[in-house]
């Protein structure tokens, strides 16, 4: 209930926040269809509603991908932007934004769908890689360090095509690594939203097999699960959620990585069908604090997204380093 109500209320003032200051009542009148009020509805309707909704957006998917990343490796700093898959996705959309016109592709051609089928297949890419390592490397310290060097690797590509792309490719581009939740407009809602949502539907009625990979793969095959299939399938669902949320709103770091932690220590379990729920509503509450902060109340300019994050989710990473023996029970 106390999670409702602050989701409640961050919408509302994200809602609110702005550089135009519309009376509370009137945006009550917009969000009811009642306002007579031509350009409180175009800010509202077209520009700071579409942004809360990317932000609760980009507040389920992030959380759920790391969580299930946490599960499947069974490491507590398993997440997107760790092990690469941030890097995978932003590579297939770099090659998408700065290497059209280098192939003779104009920007008009390249629709909604097709950025994310890029950012989505880039993501899975790098999780088959991971995946084909964690069968050989059984220490999760090499692992870890591996996807970080896979990133690594790719980031530098990333920075080849930078090199040689046009200027405008190039600025489109390096506006997208910022992370930022306004540029999504209704239609692209109208494809993320049911993305989002079927896919959180997939997993939690795959949380079952979550909770027994957690006591391990012979438990897990003792009680029926297949774990090729469970692995795949988990590899499609980060993939999409992480995929879906980078391709239009940047690679958004931490937040993955964080907040499943924060679910755990809330409500103190490591039951999927409790902790999938509790990390979508605790994520949007967040990216919802997050979305404000970076709108500095008060001025006109607006901070990267992706830096606000950084600066809430690194403090806390390194504080669940440090308890981490503490607080093993409830991890793996």
């Amino acid at each position: 209930m106390v999670i409702l109500v602050l989701l409640t209320g961050f919408f509302l003032l994200d809602i609110f926040m702005g550089s135009v200051l519309i009376p509370f009542n009137e945006i009550l009148l917009v969000l009811a269809g009642n306002s007579d009020d031509h350009t409180a509805e175009l800010i509202i309707m077209q520009s700071r509603l579409p942004k809360a909704i990317t932000a609760i957006l980009a507040g389920i998917a992030l959380p759920v991908g790391g969580l299930m990343m946490q599960t499947f490796f069974r490491n507590p700093l398993a997440g997107p932007d760790v092990l690469g898959i941030s890097s995978g996705s932003g590579l297939l959309v770099a090659i998408v934004l700065m290497g059209a016109g280098t192939f003779g592709i104009q920007a008009t051609m390249l629709s909604n769908i097709g950025i994310i089928t890029a950012s989505v297949v880039g993501g899975a890419l790098v999780l088959l890689v991971i995946l084909s390592l964690s069968n050989k490397v059984k220490d999760m310290v090499s692992l870890l360090l591996m996807g970080l060097m896979l990133g690594t690797a790719i980031s530098a590509i990333i920075s080849i095509l930078q090199y040689f792309s046009e200027r405008e490719a190039l600025k489109n581009y390096m506006l997208w690594t910022f992370g930022n939740l306004s540029g999504v407009t209704w239609s692209q809602l109208v494809i993320l939203i049911p993305l989002i949502f079927v896919t959180l539907g997939i997993t939690w009625a795959s949380a079952k097999y979550l909770n027994g990979l957690l006591l391990g793969d012979a438990y897990a095959q003792s009680i029926g699960i297949s774990l090729r299939k469970t692995r795949y399938l988990l590899i499609l669902l980060a993939a999409v959620f992480t995929g879906s949320i980078t391709a239009f709103c940047g690679p958004v770091t931490f937040i993955g990585i964080a907040v499943p932690h924060l679910a755990r220590m809330v409500y103190k379990t490591s039951d999927h069908f409790v902790l999938i729920p509790a990390s979508a509503f605790i994520g949007a509450c967040i990216m919802l604090f997050c979305d404000l902060v970076s709108q500095m109340p008060g001025y006109e300019m607006v901070l990267p997204v992706n830096s606000v994050t950084a600066l809430l989710g690194g403090p806390f990473i390194f504080y669940i380093i440090y308890r981490s023996q503490r607080m093993n029970k409830y991890y793996f």
